[in-house]
Formats: C-alpha cells, structure tokens, sequence
C-alpha cells in the first residue's frame, strides 16, 4: 500500500469530528511505526536485549 493509500484508509477511519491537529498527530504515528518496521527489515533493529540492558540503566541511576 502507497504512503497516499495509507493515509487515505487512515482518514477514513477517523470520527467526523476529529481535528486537523490529531489527523496530523495519527499520520505522524503511522509514518514512524513503518519506518521502524522499514529498518528492522533492513536489520538497523535494536535487539530486545539491548533495549532491556538500556531501560535497567536508566532506572538504576
């Protein structure tokens, strides 16, 4: 699916309602999600591991 078409099917499921300034809040949450999804396909990930061992430090402080 295009990034149009996704944005598009987005909209569509939106209330009637709903602001412009949370339509670009929901786009903008759409197009972080796939190029997260984007670089773990490309292996750019960050290992669960990782992702524990940084959180354990932070709140250890």
């Amino acid at each position: 699916m295009s990034d149009r078409e996704t944005v598009l099917e987005l909209v569509k499921r939106l209330p009637p309602n709903v602001s412009l300034r949370e339509i670009v809040r929901e786009i903008e949450f759409v197009a972080a999600v796939k190029e997260g999804l984007e670089e773990i396909d490309q292996g750019q990930g960050v290992s669960i591991e990782s992702v524990e061992q940084m959180i354990e430090a932070w709140t250890t402080k």
